[in-house]
């Protein structure tokens, strides 16, 4: 791990795309702002973690919950 320490209005900078500036310091709290391109997701750690844990569960659905789906699915398009 890279360990920077920054001031006020300081910045970091990843590659090419990604600049992170130290906007405000109140108590223990630092607040950041990032620039980076539309295309990169920014999340929190712990709603990235959360994103995670969706989509792999929603990747072991089982066989049978497919097909249930798709029954029902059927039944929708079914004049």
């Amino acid at each position: 791990m890279l360990v920077l320490t920054r001031k006020i209005k300081e910045a970091i900078q990843i590659g090419d795309d990604i600049e992170i500036t130290v906007l405000a310091i109140q108590g223990d709290q630092v607040k950041l702002g990032i620039n980076a391109p539309k295309h990169i997701d920014i999340h929190r750690k712990e709603v990235y973690l959360a994103i995670q844990a969706e989509n792999n569960a929603a990747s072991q659905a089982s066989e049978a919950s497919l097909a249930e789906l798709t029954a029902k699915l059927k039944q929708w398009n079914t004049p």
